[in-house]
């Protein structure tokens, strides 16, 4: 008799994808949520590669073009978001500037990262690594629900910043690039089958 443990798509059952009950794969409507029943994604891996390859052209104009225009004295000024962040601190407002950086730099450029990397090991990545692909995974789920602030933050700096109308910030040509930015990742997130990252280490082991 085989040690090998068996799975539920061994076994001919799937799971529904949004109230993880079990049933046959036979099934095409989930009986307890009426969700579509799928095995897996189709086709996941290049509808995520796609709508990375979008984020990532986003993300040039997103970076070039002004995120947020200062009006001080009836004279405006551009910012992209370095140049922004750099306005805040010279203004005093280091939490607010960190806050931009953090979402507007930080969380993208990593959350598109480990996107690629996911892609690619599937294919080409060792079957050791599914327990690494894993924790690059939940990370990715978890940074993504941080992608908007910055375009909240600049929301609440146009809304708020008015000093004795000396000081007006309204939001640039940028942050319309950005919010395409974060719905593409959003969209290759939940594009991006995450039980692809176990069926290479499922076939190493048969």
């Amino acid at each position: 008799m085989s040690d090998k443990p068996k799975t539920a798509a061994s076994q001919g059952l799937a799971s529904c994808h949004l109230c993880l009950k079990l049933v046959s794969v036979d099934v095409h409507v989930c009986p307890r949520c009426g969700s579509a029943i799928h095995l897996r994604k189709s086709n996941s891996l290049e509808r995520t590669l796609a709508f990375l390859v979008t984020a990532s052209i986003l993300y040039i104009p997103a970076n070039l073009l002004p995120i947020m225009i200062t009006d001080q004295l009836g004279q405006p000024t551009e910012s992209t978001i370095i140049g922004g962040v750099v306005l805040l601190i010279d203004m005093g407002s280091m939490p607010i500037a960190a806050v931009i950086f953090f979402a507007s730099v930080m969380i993208p450029v990593s959350k598109l990262a480990m996107m690629y990397y996911l892609c690619w090991s599937v294919r080409h990545g060792p079957p050791e690594t599914a327990r690494q692909r894993t924790v690059f995974y939940r990370i990715t789920e978890f940074i993504g629900k941080w992608s908007m602030i910055d375009v909240f933050v600049v929301a609440i700096l146009v809304a708020l910043v008015n000093l004795n109308n000396l000081l007006v910030i309204r939001p640039g040509t940028a942050t319309v690039a950005f919010a395409g930015v974060v719905i593409a990742s959003i969209l290759a997130a939940e594009s991006f089958d995450p039980r692809l990252m176990w069926d290479q280490q499922e076939d190493n082991n048969e």
